[in-house]
C-alpha cells in the first residue's frame, strides 16, 4: 500500500494543510479552548517537514515516531502529548516496516487510537479528537472488512471522520479548557476533531 517515502509524502501534505488551516483552526479554539489549537499545531508540523528530508532512508515505523517526538516536544496545551503519542504508538506498530499495507494501517490507527484514549483518559462522545477519530477508524474496517478496496475505506474514513467532527458542535464537552464551559461549549465543533478530519482526509487524497 505505502512505502516509507509515500509516508513522508503524506506527513508532507498533512503538514501543509495544518499550517493553511492554522487560523480557523485557531479560531474553532477561540470560544472552548485556548485560542491557540492552529498556532500551536502549526508549530508543530512545521518543525516536522524540517525533520521529513532526514528520514528518508529510515523504516515507516522510525519515521511515525520521529513525527510523534516531534509533536511531543514543539506542540503546546494538549494538542502536542495527544498527537504525539498517537503517531508515537502508531509508529511502535509499524517498527522495522519498509512497507504498509492497509491491514497495517488499521493496526497502526488502532493504537494511536487507544493511545489517544489511555493519554487524554477520554472516550467518545466527550468532545475531542476521539468524535473524528473512533468513527473514521470503525468506518474504515466496515468497508474493507466488506470488500471495499483500501482507498475506498479511507474515503469511508475521513466521510465518518467529517460526520464526527460536525458532530461534537452537538456534545457538551467533559474534558479538557472546554469542560469548564459546560453547556456554553454546545454548537462549537471540538478543533482536535477537526485537524484529525484534515489528516485523515489528507492520507486518502495521498495514501
Amino acid at each position: 500500500m505505502a512505502d516509507s517515502k509515500k509516508v513522508i509524502a503524506v506527513i508532507q501534505a498533512i503538514g501543509d494543510k495544518i499550517i493553511e488551516e492554522k487560523d480557523y483552526l485557531t479560531e474553532l479554539d477561540n470560544p472552548i479552548g485556548d485560542s491557540d489549537h492552529g498556532i500551536n499545531m502549526a508549530k508543530g508540523f512545521t518543525e516536522v517537514k524540517k525533520k521529513l528530508p532526514s528520514q528518508e532512508n529510515n523504516d515507516i515505523g522510525t519515521i511515525l515516531k520521529t513525527v510523534g517526538m516531534t509533536l511531543v516536544s514543539t506542540v503546546g496545551g494538549a494538542s502536542g502529548p495527544l498527537y504525539g503519542t498517537a503517531f508515537m504508538k502508531a509508529g511502535m506498530v509499524l517498527a522495522g516496516k519498509e512497507q504498509m499495507s492497509f491491514n497495517d494501517f488499521l493496526a497502526a490507527m488502532d493504537a494511536a487510537v487507544e493511545g489517544v484514549q489511555m493519554r487524554g483518559r477520554s472516550t467518545v462522545e466527550e468532545k475531542t479528537m476521539l468524535d473524528a477519530m473512533v468513527p473514521a477508524l470503525n468506518a474504515m474496517k466496515a468497508a474493507y472488512e466488506s470488500g471495499q478496496d483500501s482507498r475506498t475505506a479511507i474515503e469511508a474514513g475521513a466521510a465518518a471522520a467529517e460526520k464526527g467532527a460536525e458532530h461534537t458542535k452537538e456534545i457538551i464537552a467533559t474534558k479538557g479548557r472546554a469542560s469548564y464551559l459546560g453547556e456554553r461549549s454546545l454548537g462549537h465543533q471540538d478543533p482536535g476533531a477537526v485537524s484529525f478530519t484534515y489528516m485523515i482526509q489528507e492520507i486518502s487524497k495521498n495514501l
